[in-house]
Parts: structure tokens; C-alpha cells; sequence
């Protein structure tokens, strides 16, 4: 592991996107890449402005975190929620989940598994070689997870002709996701994270919820803890082998609208005994948002494992308080080591590349005051204090 400063600054992944990239991304011009790169080069330059200390590309050659591998993966079709419609099992409850979301049918985008899968290009190894071109700090890279791919991109009726199963999907998925992690380790990338979602879902809404992350639900067909059981199974396959950088696992509780009501709520307390499981170094957690209950969950935290603290919420335009900001991660240190405390808003802030949360300036704002954090928690440790 690199020589982080304490208390490293970083981002869960995405920024919102420039004007002139979401433009090209609807008239796909001839000169795409090179605008794709454009604003990659800009939101390095928005990060290390700000003081992060390890940076990604900002996604921003993705429309999403996960539909982007529709892209660089043959047998994935790109569909909405609209077109899955037709072709869901449980139409009424499908239509119920797209009642209770606060976003259009028709702006979500899903991959579904219509053909065997096959790597057509690198999932993230281009863009890391970009990234670590273009900048000298720490870099992350960020992966939908193995979880998540299974169970959004199975629907039955439409990858059953060449996966029978959830399952036989779920072993060409971890093939394709440690291949490029074994990659990305050999390169050099520092930080490893895996995208997983739809744990939160499992363990704060169960299977019959009406509130969900996206359509990410659509193939769960036991219990939930059958389910967190497969996703530990499948996170620990994916990383088998994977030496080098900090791999880490990001649960998330929805980040596509600022409406709570829409979004999940609850403990990580019902998370804790399978995030345990996961045989990587690092847990990012949202605690910036009241949904994720009392952080005194982390009383118990696992040893062995790094937190990515969540302290700034991605979906507000208002800048936090460094001071706050400090009481929150001094309230944890007596159970957790300054040296395993990473700062980071609670999720992306480009979840969707046309409907981001937050405008940039406010993304900026917020890295900042992260930045502001650490530099102040530092210095308290050089003195031996707890407070100002």
C-alpha cells in the first residue's frame, strides 16, 4: 500500500460531467474519445485543485457506474426500464418499482445479459493507463461489482437461451471482473473498488420492497440472506489472487434523487456480519446522510479492514463544516485507527451522466472541505489533541 498521508482524501468515483461531454455523448461525433479525454483531464485537474489525495477519471467515460460495460463487453444489451417491462416475470411489482422512484423509466439504463459474455475491450485498464499518465497521486479505479452484474444483467426471459441460470451467468461475470483486477494490479493501480449497490436493498427493504437501487433487483430469487451470501461468494472469487492494491467494496443506499423517501434507510448493523466476510481491505460507507443511522455501528468494526468514511453528502448543495466534519471523525477513533480512516463523500456525484445530483462547483466545494478535514485532523495528531 502507498505512502497515503493520514486521513486520505478521495472520491467513491464519479463527478458530474461537463456540458460539451454530455452534448457529444448524445451526437457521438467522430472526435468522442478525445472530449472523453478532455474531461477526464479536467476532473483530475478539479481533484487535485481540491486536495484529494487519491483521484479517479470521474467516470467520465461512463453514462453510469455499471451500464458502461455494454460498451466493452459483447452480449450485453443496454436497456431501460421501460423496454425491461415487457419482459419482466412479476409485471405489477415491476411497475410498482418504477412508481416509487423518483426518476423516469426512461432514464434508466440497465445492461441485460442477451448473448454470452465476451471482454470486447478493457473494463477500466485503458482508462487507468490515462489516469496514471495524467497524474502523479494515488489513483483509484472503480468496478460495478460481481453481485450486482448478476442480478441486474439475468432476466429470464431474455438471458435464459444462453445462461439457464443466475448462476452459470454469475461464473462468466467473476471470470471477466478478476481478469481485469489481476490487470489492474500488475499495472500499478493503487485502489481497487467494487461497486455493490444492491446489498444495501437486500438488507433495508428485502425482496418484496417497493424501494430498490434502479432495477437492480430484478433476478433475487431467495432470501436475503441467501442472497448476501452469494454476493460475499462472488466478491471473494473476483479478488482471489489480487495482490497489491487496496481493494475495497462501496455499499451504497441510492443516490439518483435528493427525495429521502425514494432512497434506503437503515443500520449497517443488519450489513456488518457479510461485509465482515469480504476478503478485501477496505469498506466505503455512507455516514454523511441520517439513512444510514447511528455511527456507533462502528463500534464493532472489523480490524482487518480500512473505512472509507462517508462524510459529505453527494445529493445536498450545501458545503458541510470542517469542524463538524472533525467532531464526526474523532467520535469513531476510539475504535478505529487514524492510519485505516480514509475521508470520501458519501457516493459519486455523477451517478447518471445526464442527471447528475450535484452541480460541479458544489462537488468541488465538498472535496474541499474533505480536504480542509484531513489537513485539520493532522495536525491534531502531530499535536496529540482531539480538539482545536
Amino acid at each position: 500500500m502507498p505512502d497515503w498521508p493520514l486521513f486520505p482524501v478521495t472520491v467513491v468515483g464519479s463527478l458530474p460531467r461537463p456540458p460539451w461531454l454530455l452534448e457529444a455523448l448524445r451526437r457521438r461525433p467522430p472526435d468522442l474519445e478525445r472530449r472523453r479525454d478532455d474531461a477526464a483531464l479536467l476532473a483530475i485537474k478539479q481533484q487535485e485543485d481540491a486536495g484529494v489525495d487519491i483521484v479517479t477519471d470521474g467516470e467520465q467515460r461512463r453514462d453510469n457506474f455499471y451500464s458502461f460495460l455494454c460498451e466493452r463487453i459483447d452480449g450485453l444489451q443496454l436497456m431501460t426500464l421501460a423496454e425491461l417491462l415487457d419482459h419482466v416475470e412479476d409485471k405489477s411489482a415491476f411497475e410498482g418499482l418504477l412508481q416509487a422512484l423518483d426518476v423516469p423509466a426512461f432514464a434508466i439504463k440497465n445492461p441485460v445479459a442477451v448473448g454470452r459474455l465476451e471482454r470486447r475491450a478493457p473494463l477500466a485498464l485503458d482508462d487507468f493507463r490515462f489516469l496514471r499518465l495524467h497524474t502523479r497521486r494515488a489513483v483509484k479505479v472503480t468496478l460495478p461489482g460481481p453481485y450486482l452484474l448478476c442480478r441486474s444483467a439475468w432476466v429470464k426471459n431474455l438471458s435464459s437461451s444462453v445462461y439457464p441460470t443466475r448462476e452459470q451467468l454469475a461464473d462468466d461475470v467473476v471470470r471477466l471482473l478478476r481478469d481485469e483486477l489481476r490487470q489492474l494490479a500488475q499495472a500499478g493501480c493503487d485502489v481497487i473498488q467494487l461497486d455493490e449497490p444492491v446489498l444495501s436493498e437486500l438488507a433495508f427493504a428485502g425482496k418484496s420492497a417497493t424501494r430498490t437501487f434502479m432495477c437492480a433487483a430484478l433476478a433475487a430469487a431467495a432470501s436475503p440472506e441467501q442472497e448476501l451470501d452469494l454476493a460475499v461468494d462472488l466478491v471473494n472469487r473476483v479478488v482471489e489472487g489480487v495482490d497489491g492494491p487496496l481493494l475495497a467494496v462501496h455499499v451504497c443506499r441510492g443516490n439518483w434523487s435528493r427525495n429521502d423517501e425514494v432512497l434506503l434507510s437503515g443500520s449497517y448493523d443488519a450489513l456488518m456480519p457479510w461485509l465482515r466476510r469480504m476478503n478485501v481491505g477496505q469498506l466505503v460507507l455512507e455516514f454523511a446522510t441520517q439513512r444510514a443511522g447511528p455511527i456507533d455501528v462502528l463500534k464493532d468494526y472489523p480490524a482487518d479492514k480500512a473505512l472509507g468514511l462517508g462524510l459529505v453528502d453527494p445529493r445536498t448543495p450545501e458545503t458541510e463544516d470542517v469542524a463538524d466534519l472533525c467532531r464526526r471523525v474523532e467520535a469513531i477513533r476510539p475504535w478505529i485507527d487514524a492510519e485505516r480512516i480514509h475521508l470520501n463523500p458519501d457516493c459519486g456525484f455523477g451517478t447518471f451522466a445526464d442527471r447528475p445530483v450535484a452541480s460541479i462547483e458544489a462537488a468541488c466545494g465538498k472535496l474541499r472541505r474533505l480536504a480542509e478535514t484531513a489537513q485539520e485532523l493532522r495536525r491534531r495528531e502531530r499535536l496529540g489533541v482531539t480538539e482545536s
